[in-house]
């Protein structure tokens, strides 16, 4: 009989919107981006409510503390109420989105599709082996 205060990891990781299906969910615990209390997890680890989780989805990291367990997908209000994000992280995951923007903001990007004179100056530099 299953504990009813305790869910497999990559039902919890769905339920909670983390992953749009289980398959991706286990995919990334498989693929050491979910640890839990410190330590790479298996999709069938059980965990409880306090557990803490560290899950990296792209540029993000995440640092959750499992706050209630759920093993039915609902809508994303109520999946919200299933953890709870530390401040720490939060403010980590913002500094890191501000300092990916101004990297992005440095580079100058071409406006539009390069002129005759531009193709060519690109082909000149690709005969050269310079790009």
């Amino acid at each position: 009989m299953s504990d009813p205060d305790r869910v497999r990891l990559d039902k919890w990781l769905w339920a909670a919107r983390f992953f749009r299906t289980r398959a991706k969910a286990r995919a990334a615990i498989e693929g050491g981006k979910v640890e839990c209390e410190g330590q790479r997890a298996k999709p069938a680890r059980e965990i409880a409510p306090g557990a803490m989780l560290k899950i990296r989805q792209g540029f993000d990291e995440m640092l959750v503390r499992v706050i209630r367990v759920s093993e039915a997908r609902g809508a994303a209000p109520e999946a919200r109420t299933l953890y709870e994000e530390t401040p720490e992280s939060v403010e980590a995951r913002e500094a890191e989105a501000v300092r990916r923007r101004a990297r992005r903001e440095a580079v100058q990007f071409p406006s539009g599709r390069p002129e005759r004179r531009d193709r060519r100056e690109l082909e000149r530099i690709k005969k050269r082996g310079g790009l």
